[in-house]
C-alpha cells in the first residue's frame, strides 16, 4: 500500500528528489537510521553555537570586576546577542523554507566563530555589546534549523523525545561554558572566553555543514489538493511580499499560538533569569562563595539537560499532551521562585536545591515547546512558524535581562525579582490552561497534542509516512 507525507513529515512535503537523502552508502540498510545521526550533529551545533552567550551568567563575577558593570549592564550583555534575532529569526524561518538546513545552519554558525573571534579584540564594554549584536544575527538559524531539521526525520511518535534531546544542547553547552569559562576568565583574561567561544561555533558549523543530509524521499499517492485556508494561499499565491508577510502573521492569532507565546515568553524569562542571576543570588543573598555558585550554575544547566530530554519523553506519552507538560513546568517554577523569595532563600543549602529544581523545570521546559510549535505548523511552513514563535520569545530575551538587572539594582533585592517572574509565570498558566479546559468539553484532543494543535495546521492535510522506530 503507498504511503503519503504531511504533516509528520515537513520535509517531505513538496521538496520532490531534493528531499533524497546523500549520506553514506545504505545499501542494505535501513537509510532511517541516519536520523539518530542528524540528531547528535543538531545537538551538538546547537551546543557549540550557543557556547559563549550561554556562559555569560557564568562569567558575571569576572565581567562586573573587569569592566566594572552593573547588574543591569550584565543583563545588557545577554540581550544584545539576542537583539537581531527579533528580526533576524523570521529572515531565518523563510530561508529555511526555501533552502537547505545544511547552508543556513552552517553559515549562521560561521557568522557567531567570525563575531567572537573579532571579539576578542574588544577594547571594552560597548564594543562587546557590538559584536554581541554580530553574533546574535549568526545565531538566529541555528535555533530553527536544528529544530527543523530534526522535526524532518522523526515523526510525531518519537519527536516530543528528540527535540528534547536536541534541545538539551542548549544548557549542555550553557553547562560547559559555566565550568569552563570562568577558569579560563581568571588564567588568560576574559577576551580568551571569546576565542574559546569561536572555536566552539566553527567546529558546530564544520560539523553541520559536513554531516548533516536531508531525509530520503518517502513515496506519495496522488492526494486531492488541500482546501485553500488563510494560511494555505501564501504558498500558492504570486502575491506581494507584505501581503504574504500579513497572511503569515495571521498565525499570531491562532488559540494554539497565543498559548505559545505566552507559555514561551513567560518560561525563557524565568529561564535566563536562572542563567544570569543564579551566581549573583547565591553570592550576594545566600553569601555562596563564587566558585561554589558557578558550580551550582553548572548542576543547573545539567538538571535542564535532563529536564528537556525527561519533559520531552513525558510530552510524548502524557494523555495531557505537549502544552500539560508544559503547564507542569509553569507550576514547579512558581513553587521554586515562591521559596527563593522567603527566609529560606538565604539557606545556602536550601538555595541551591531550589535553584537545581528551576534548572530542571526553567530549561527542560523548552523541548516540549518546540515539538509543539513544529506539530501546530501549517503545512509547508515549519521554518516559518518556529521562526515567528521564537521572535516572541526574543522580545522576553531581550527585555528581561537587564529589566531584572535594573529592578534589582534599585531595590537592592532578589525578592522583587522572583516575585515579578512568578506574577507573570502565574498570569500565563492561568490565561493557557483555562481557555483549554474549556474547549475539552466541547470536542477531542487534536493529534498529538491540545485539543487547538490542529487549528493551526490545514484540514486537509495528508497523512504521516510510517517509519521504523
Amino acid at each position: 500500500m503507498r504511503r503519503r507525507t504531511g504533516d509528520g513529515d515537513p520535509s517531505a512535503r513538496g521538496r520532490g528528489s531534493s528531499t533524497r537523502y546523500r549520506g553514506p552508502s545504505t545499501k542494505g540498510r535501513d537509510p532511517w537510521r541516519y536520523r539518530w545521526a542528524v540528531l547528535g550533529i543538531a545537538t551538538f551545533t546547537q551546543a557549540a553555537a550557543g557556547f559563549f552567550v550561554q556562559g555569560i551568567g557564568a562569567l558575571g563575577i569576572p565581567l562586573q570586576r573587569a569592566l566594572d558593570l552593573s547588574t543591569a549592564q550584565l543583563g545588557l550583555l545577554v540581550s544584545a546577542a539576542q537583539l537581531v534575532p527579533l528580526v533576524g529569526l523570521l529572515v531565518a524561518g523563510e530561508l529555511l523554507d526555501r533552502y537547505n538546513e545544511r547552508w543556513v545552519v552552517g553559515i549562521g554558525a560561521c557568522v557567531v566563530a567570525v563575531g567572537l573571534g573579532v571579539g576578542s579584540a574588544a577594547p571594552g564594554y560597548v564594543s562587546l555589546l557590538c559584536v554581541l549584536l554580530v553574533v546574535g544575527a549568526g545565531y538566529s538559524t541555528v535555533q530553527p534549523g536544528g529544530s527543523k531539521s530534526v522535526a524532518s526525520w522523526f515523526d510525531t511518535s518519537r519527536r516530543g523525545f528528540a527535540m528534547g534531546v536536541r534541545q538539551a544542547g542548549l544548557p549542555l553547552g550553557a553547562a560547559l561554558a559555566s565550568a569552563v569559562l570562568p577558569l579560563l576568565a581568571e588564567a588568560h583574561g576574559w577576551r580568551a572566553t571569546l576565542v574559546a567561544g569561536a572555536v566552539a561555533a566553527l567546529l558546530g558549523a564544520g560539523v553541520f555543514m559536513g554531516c548533516y543530509r536531508r531525509p530520503p524521499s518517502v513515496p506519495s499517492a496522488p492526494t486531492v489538493p488541500p482546501v485553500p485556508s488563510a494560511l494555505a494561499t501564501s504558498s500558492v499565491s504570486p502575491a506581494s511580499l507584505s501581503t504574504r508577510l500579513g497572511v503569515r502573521l495571521r498565525l499570531l492569532r491562532e488559540p494554539a499560538m497565543v498559548k505559545i507565546m505566552l507559555s514561551g515568553a513567560t518560561l525563557i524569562s524565568v529561564q535566563y533569569a536562572v542563567g544570569v542571576l543564579t551566581v549573583l543570588h547565591l553570592h550576594e543573598a545566600a553569601s555562596v562563595g563564587a566558585g561554589t555558585a558557578a558550580l551550582v550554575l553548572v548542576a543547573a544547566q545539567g538538571a535542564g539537560v535532563v529536564g528537556r530530554i525527561g519533559l520531552a519523553v513525558r510530552s510524548d506519552r502524557s494523555r495531557s499532551g505537549r502544552h500539560g507538560t508544559i503547564a507542569l513546568c509553569m507550576v514547579a517554577v512558581i513553587a521554586g521562585m515562591a521559596v527563593l523569595m522567603s527566609p529560606l532563600g538565604r539557606s545556602p543549602a536550601l538555595a541551591c536545591g531550589v535553584l537545581v529544581w528551576l534548572g530542571f523545570f526553567g530549561y527542560g521546559w523548552y523541548g516540549p515547546w518546540v515539538a509543539y510549535v513544529t506539530e501546530s505548523a501549517p503545512a509547508g511552513r515549519t521554518g516559518f512558524t518556529l521562526g515567528l514563535a521564537m521572535s516572541v520569545n526574543q522580545v522576553a530575551i531581550v527585555l528581561m535581562p537587564p529589566a531584572l538587572g535594573l529592578l534589582r539594582d534599585l531595590t537592592g533585592s532578589f525578592t522583587v525579582v522572583w516575585g515579578l517572574l512568578s506574577a507573570l509565570t502565574a498570569t500565563a498558566l492561568v490565561a493557557t490552561t483555562v481557555p483549554d479546559r474549556r474547549r475539552r468539553r466541547h470536542g477531542p484532543p487534536g493529534a498529538g497534542g491540545p485539543p487547538d494543535t490542529a487549528e493551526v495546521r490545514s484540514a486537509a492535510a495528508p497523512a504521516a509516512p510510517h517509519r521504523p522506530v
